[in-house]
């Protein structure tokens, strides 16, 4: 099978500029990605997020999916106990019809916010955390066609439009649960290598493979991780780049979110010598540097996953430097359109 690059953007809110720029960057990025051969192109939901300003992947998707024609498009993901799984699936078939045989659901357990903003979303959240299972057995259905178990209340309720296409269902996740739901029903599987700095992605795939039980549209597994990247002309320029992502993991850590800095701004903060010395190491254990190093590091951990496909999520102060890192690692990586 061809080896394949995503992307995964977050709409990022830049230090001085409005987040609306945000919501526009990522929008001209699915354009530029479909030019370059990206394979699919994800947003993200997350809520009440001073970083993280993509909050409504549904509507984003509408948007990219009126300004590309071939690639594929997704969620990753919606918060599924937020939510009716009725008017998601709704939400995705809409999508569908607009974007024929290109939408991917993807679908997370977690809140994807802090408590309170959960329960603002959905005061039973905390109950229908426990139902995520029931909730992917039934947005499965509704988003297909198939029918609901006999003795389901909502038997006779159907998701229009229908069409001769539908939504692929994607199950997200960041630790061994996921995987198991993903592997319980059938479903293609995404592990969050960039939340947990790679820990336990190879044990969650492996479990995922391991109880893999057969569906009628995916009869054999599909594993993809998602990735932290940051790509440059050089490995100086990706280092020096690197800056503005460095201080917002510093500074995340001691419970402080907001907009990304320029890398100039992140460089000059007063870190403490121990956090000053976390970033030599942070580009040593991840996925920065010019291209051919980039992209021979994500080709060592698919050849170590046993998978063929990588979303990549690249975060930048200036997005031009953000739409070069996506050039030089798909030059370097070779296309992954099929």
């Amino acid at each position: 099978m061809t080896q394949r690059l995503s992307i995964l953007d977050q709409s990022i809110a830049i230090a001085g500029r409005p987040h609306a720029a945000s919501i526009n960057e990522t929008l001209e990025l699915a354009i530029h990605a479909e030019k370059l051969g990206y394979h699919r192109f994800w947003v993200s939901e997350h809520h009440n997020h001073a970083t993280i300003v993509g909050s409504a992947p549904e509507i984003l998707m509408a948007a990219i999916a009126a300004r590309t024609s071939k690639i594929r498009i997704g969620s990753a993901g919606v918060m599924l106990p937020h939510y009716s799984a009725y008017k998601v699936a709704e939400q995705f078939r809409v999508l569908d019809a607009l974007a024929p045989g290109r939408i991917d659901l993807g679908v997370g357990r977690a809140p994807g916010s802090d408590g309170r903003t959960a329960f603002a979303l959905n005061p039973n959240a905390g109950e229908a955390a426990e139902a995520f299972p029931r909730q992917i057995r039934d947005l499965d259905a509704w988003v297909s066609g198939k029918p609901l178990p006999e003795g389901h209340p909502f038997r006779q309720v159907a998701a229009y439009p229908a069409g001769d296409t539908s939504p692929d269902l994607w199950v997200l996740g960041s630790s061994d649960y996921g995987a198991q739901v993903a592997a319980h029903f059938g479903l293609p599987y995404c592990f969050a290598h960039f939340i947990t700095d790679g820990r336990g992605t190879k044990q969650a795939i492996d479990l995922y493979r391991q109880n893999y039980q057969p569906s009628e549209r995916f009869p054999e597994p599909y594993a993809v991780a998602c990735i932290w990247a940051l790509a440059a002309d050089s490995e100086a320029e990706a280092e020096r780049l690197f800056w503005s992502r460095a201080k917002w993991k510093i500074l995340r850590d001691t419970g402080l979110w907001g907009p990304i800095e320029s890398p100039e701004t992140a460089a000059a903060f007063d870190f403490t010598p121990e956090q000053r010395a976390r970033v030599p190491r942070m580009i040593d254990d991840g996925f920065v540097g010019d291209g051919p190093l980039v992209a021979a590091k994500i080709k060592t951990l698919m050849s170590a996953l046993d998978i063929d496909e990588v979303a990549v999520l690249t975060w930048t102060h200036d997005p031009a430097a953000r739409r070069r890192s996506y050039e030089v690692l798909i030059d370097s990586f070779g296309s992954s359109e099929t």
